[in-house]
């Protein structure tokens, strides 16, 4: 296993403005008894390797392993986060870079094609991000990677850019470089069903040692949309990557059954699927091979599409007690909320909403077929944390193949970590749990994210041994689990088995 190396010999550069301090206690609870036992639980699990099983970093950064573009491209232009505060007050998403997709109506202004100008607008801005975890991440990244130690604002906005594109030009922040010393021990990427996957057959044949540790996760949600208007594109990827024309269903799932191997055969270990809601339902082969027909001849419907995603991820539920293959789902976004923002810009630029999801009714079918097979492992993601304690804890806590996952997108954050260990753990406990998955494309955030989880985590068991909940020697056990050894067991990465279940440190 790769051990972390520290990131806080950054060399700092000093330019004139409001200092970037992170306080070392930063996160921790003011009151002093609680304060110390976090001290001391976060520092024995700051320094561990992270292990990152589902993410969305492009494997071809690490492939080609070229230098880094400059800061804007890194750090503004691909962050949702950021584009949605920063579109939410009035701050057009073309003044940020983000250029109209082709065919979009040209009735806008041109993209802003000057980063260092983009760069300077969002340090203008930087106020916006008080008390969210996006200022919390960034200043890591800026003060312990980047060694920057000034605020980014109008005022110091070209020094910081400066500072932060010399480092960028520098062979030590070359991508497997960073690898290496942010101490990655596995990097799961996310990629779709019909991918030839050459980034991760490169990785492992160019002789870089992280090669094998940069692993794929099989997604194949753009299959399951019948009815949407890419289906067709999306079938002929997999008809092209099989070989074979897939004229029924029965043909259809064998080859996703293929794809699932050839995955798993380049280290693979989860597949991945979002839905609206997570619901699932186990047809008949007649009716499956009916709305499979009408999808063919391109008259599949909205309710066609509803039952065929219900019915393939029990299909996915089976496979995986078949062949391994953890599977996660991660359902309750609107996606492209906002019509004129996705119309003129494409997906993924800050339109997307949370809406109320049901687990219990929903999942039933799924449960009732494999819930209680010791071969799967399901990861529940959630958007609505007034699940928490209702539906999802009390389903993890009953299901051997349940396992919850962290917070995530609006919740990946302080006080949304906080509430879900508050509210799932008196009833299922912390190892039906997956402990801290980082759920990024963002790969310089990485060890950022880790270190606010190891933080709120820390504070959130030293407030157990406070109030005698648990003692010091089961909450040091505890920390160290929801670091790294529960994500290791749930994503069979190594490092963990049954006695993580009895809550022993192996």
């Amino acid at each position: 296993m790769t051990a972390r190396l520290s990131l806080h010999d950054a060399p700092a550069v000093a330019i004139p403005g409001e200092p970037l301090e992170l306080h070392p206690d930063r996160y921790f609870d003011a009151e002093p008894s609680v304060r110390r036992v976090a001290r001391l639980l976060y520092d024995e699990t700051r320094a561990l390797p992270l292990v990152s099983p589902h993410g969305h970093v492009d494997p071809r950064l690490l492939a080609e392993d070229a230098p880094f573009p400059e800061p804007t491209a890194l750090l503004v232009t691909p962050d949702h986060y950021l584009l949605r505060m920063l579109y939410s007050r009035g701050v057009p998403l073309e003044a940020l870079g983000i250029a109209p997709r082709a065919g979009a109506a040209a009735d806008g202004p041109p993209a802003a094609a000057d980063p260092r100008a983009v760069w300077r607008l969002f340090a203008a801005h930087w106020h916006l991000f008080r008390g969210t975890p996006s200022r919390a991440w960034l200043e890591y990244e800026l003060h312990e990677l980047f060694g920057v130690r000034v605020r980014p604002s109008a005022a110091t906005a070209d020094r910081v850019y400066d500072q932060v594109a010399e480092r960028l030009r520098s062979p030590e922040f070359r991508p497997r470089a960073l690898f290496e010393r942010f101490g990655l021990e596995v990097l799961a990427t996310t990629d779709a069903a019909g991918d030839d996957l050459r980034h991760h057959r490169a990785l492992r044949a160019s002789g870089w040692a992280g090669g094998r540790r940069v692993v794929p996760t099989f997604r194949p949600d753009a299959l399951f949309r019948i009815a949407a208007p890419g289906w067709g594109g999306a079938l002929a990827g997999l008809e092209a990557s099989t070989g074979r024309p897939l004229p029924d269903h029965a043909a259809f799932v064998g080859a996703l059954a293929e794809r699932r191997a050839y995955f798993r055969a380049l280290g693979a270990t989860a597949t991945d699927h979002a839905v609206l809601d997570p619901y699932t339902a186990a047809l008949p082969a007649d009716v499956v091979e009916a709305i499979f027909g009408r999808a063919r001849r391109g008259e599949a419907t909205a309710d066609d599409q509803r039952a065929f995603e219900a019915h393939m991820l029990v299909e996915m539920a089976r496979m995986s007690t078949e062949d391994g293959l953890v599977m996660q789902i991660h359902p309750g976004a609107f996606r492209d909320h906002n019509p004129r923002v996705a119309e003129r810009f494409g997906p993924d630029r800050g339109g997307d909403v949370p809406v109320a999801t049901e687990y219990t009714r929903n999942l039933r079918a799924l449960l009732d077929a494999h819930g209680s097979d010791p071969r799967l492992t399901l990861v529940l993601f959630t958007l609505d944390e007034s699940t928490y304690a209702r539906e999802l804890a009390p389903l993890a806590g009953h299901y051997p193949a349940l396992r919850l996952g962290p917070p995530w997108w609006f919740h990946d954050s302080i006080e949304g970590m906080r509430r879900f260990r508050e509210r799932v753990t008196e009833t299922a406990g912390i190892y039906n749990t997956t402990g801290f998955v980082d759920d990024t494309r963002a790969f310089c955030s990485i060890p950022a994210r880790h270190d606010l989880a190891r933080r709120v985590d820390a504070n959130w068991l030293a407030g157990l041994v406070a109030r005698h909940v648990v003692d010091l020697g089961e909450a040091r056990e505890m920390a160290r689990a929801l670091a790294v050894e529960l994500a290791r067991e749930a994503y069979k990465l190594g490092g963990g088995g049954a006695a993580w279940r009895r809550g022993v440190s192996s």
